[in-house]
């Protein structure tokens, strides 16, 4: 009897007691799409993504700047303050890809400790996860991310994913310290460098560069130009004219459906294009694009007849009052979302 007492003793102080809760780490929402990165304090971020997509992703990871940036089909989608290796356990730079992943990883190295929404980066144990984020490099090597950014680029991210680690010194600036809207390649990281339009030219397009994939287009209003990428490549650009434009940061993406009241650019039909609630701009989520607003764009008509065609549900507008060309860009992010609304 006192034997069966004391197992079930036993047995229910097993049962009652807690596994030791997960740390989480960081801000739990969104600071505002239009908020600088260097007035993010320790533990916040930005994300405008919600899932996976098929475009291509890729992460830069600024050692000097203590900051990590996420990019979908070259365009900048969010970005987080991180704490890397302290002295002793330097982080290593260079372009790696992601060789494995684990939500609920805990550190063989480290009695036990989580690792929450692990992404190696290297075999020997350099991977980014959610951890501490002091405001200084503090880790083992890993890059520490807050909990909820790290799982959110988790749940967007697939395995090769590119992510380039740089420092101030041994890489280009334009990887130390990413520009706000310039589009990068998503295989190394650097900024691309296409030539500007001629003077007289009117538009590029060049659809051969990139034959299939995901479409995303920027529309900078003081460069009066919009390009346009498909899977994370250059395929084209035009001159714009843009009356009364909106200030900040805006993006559209193109849902299902239309119909033949829907708006008209240079006396084509569009495809239905609704309004995404990037952080910041919340209250603008799922607003129709109505004519008034498509009036304030002037596009060359032959453009518009070479791309429209190929615009379908999840291609994405971005509309920033900054410019693209790389000494004048602002210190501003912008995020958005290239995935087709859940309807």
């Amino acid at each position: 009897m006192v034997r069966t007492l004391a197992v079930l003793a036993f047995l229910l102080s097993v049962s009652t007691t807690a596994p030791a809760a997960v740390p989480f780490w960081g801000a739990r929402t969104s600071s505002p799409a239009d908020m600088p990165p260097s007035q993010l304090k320790p533990g916040q971020w930005i994300w405008g993504g919600r899932d996976a997509s098929p475009a291509p992703m890729a992460v830069i990871v600024s050692l000097t700047e203590q900051r990590a940036y996420a990019y979908r089909n070259g365009i900048l989608i969010g970005v987080t303050t991180v704490s890397t290796g302290k002295k002793g356990h330097e982080t290593p730079t260079g372009v790696f890809t992601i060789l494995q992943k684990d939500k609920d990883h805990h550190s063989k190295t480290y009695d036990n400790a989580p690792m929450p929404y692990q992404q190696r980066l290297t075999w020997d144990g350099v991977a980014l996860h959610a951890g501490g984020l002091p405001g200084y490099p503090e880790s083992h090597g890993c890059v520490h991310m807050p909990t909820e950014f790290a799982r959110l680029l988790f749940e967007a991210t697939n395995m090769g994913m590119t992510v380039v680690v740089a420092k101030e010194g041994t890489a280009p600036v334009t990887v130390v310290h990413p520009t706000a809207v310039i589009p990068i390649d998503t295989r190394n990281g650097a900024d691309l460098k296409i030539a500007p339009l001629a003077d007289g030219q009117m538009y590029r397009w060049q659809p051969e560069l990139s034959s299939a994939g995901p479409l995303s287009m920027v529309l900078s209003v003081p460069d009066s130009v919009v390009i346009v990428l498909r899977n994370g490549v250059e395929i084209g650009r035009s001159r714009v004219q843009v009356k009364d434009p909106l200030v900040g940061t805006h993006a559209y993406i193109v849902a299902q459906g239309g119909t033949a009241e829907s708006p008209k650019l240079a006396g084509l039909p569009m495809p239905n294009w609704i309004t995404i609630g990037i952080p910041g701009h919340g209250d603008e989520a799922g607003r129709v694009v109505d004519q008034a607003l498509v009036d304030r764009v002037t596009v060359p008509r032959e453009f518009v007849e070479k791309l429209v065609p190929m615009l379908s549900p999840g291609s994405v507008l971005l509309a920033t009052d900054e410019s693209l060309e790389p000494s004048t860009t602002g210190p501003k992010v912008q995020v958005i979302d290239s995935n087709p609304p859940g309807v």
